[in-house]
């Protein structure tokens, strides 16, 4: 399935949108930060229009650490977008503090797409760490939002008993589904 294209247009009017995700264990709302990671979240908030993440699981719950979702379905599926890759806006003064919201991605600082993370902790060092004599630029995570109401949920998935899957080694063993994501007011 390949959704997450240019159907609807992102809402750029507001700087600080609120994506609500109705999940099967509760309600999140997070407050995204246009301003710090503006391509960012004009794809996430793209996304969301599109309904791209209704259905999608939380596949990865590491308590202590973090909780993650934005690519797979309850039976496994990854569900592809059609939008590029995004540049990493990791360098935008955010931080990998608990409760806040960052871009998932592989090795390349710029191959975060859809999956994001909660952050359960303070994971300072997956923030940005500009270069010095001594070490080259440490690309670090984008942070582009905070969860505003519903940490306690995200405190819950947290504690769910997980399993070493195929999508992940701290998969849920019931699935934590995103029954419904939107932008709040939208």
């Amino acid at each position: 399935m390949e959704t997450g294209g240019a159907a609807l247009p992102p809402d750029i009017g507001n700087p600080t949108p609120r994506v609500v995700l109705e999940t099967n264990m509760g309600r999140i709302v997070m407050e995204l930060d246009r301003e710090s990671a503006p391509q960012t979240v004009e794809s996430i908030v793209n996304h969301v229009q599109n309904q791209f993440y209704n259905g999608l699981i939380f596949q990865r719950v590491r308590p202590g650490f973090m909780i993650q979702a934005g690519a797979f379905t309850v039976d496994g599926q990854m569900r592809q977008s059609s939008s590029p890759m995004l540049p990493n806006e990791s360098d935008n003064g955010l931080s990998n503090v608990r409760g806040t919201v960052a871009m998932a991605r592989r090795d390349d600082p710029n191959s975060a797409s859809t999956q994001f993370f909660i952050n359960l902790v303070d994971n300072t060092y997956l923030d940005y760490q500009p270069e010095t004599a001594e070490t080259p630029v440490r690309w670090g995570y984008t942070v582009f939002g905070q969860v505003v109401e519903g940490m306690d949920v995200v405190d819950a998935i947290a504690r769910v008993p997980t399993q070493r899957g195929t999508l992940s080694e701290a998969v849920p063993l019931q699935p934590i589904i995103i029954e419904r994501a939107y932008v709040e007011g939208g």
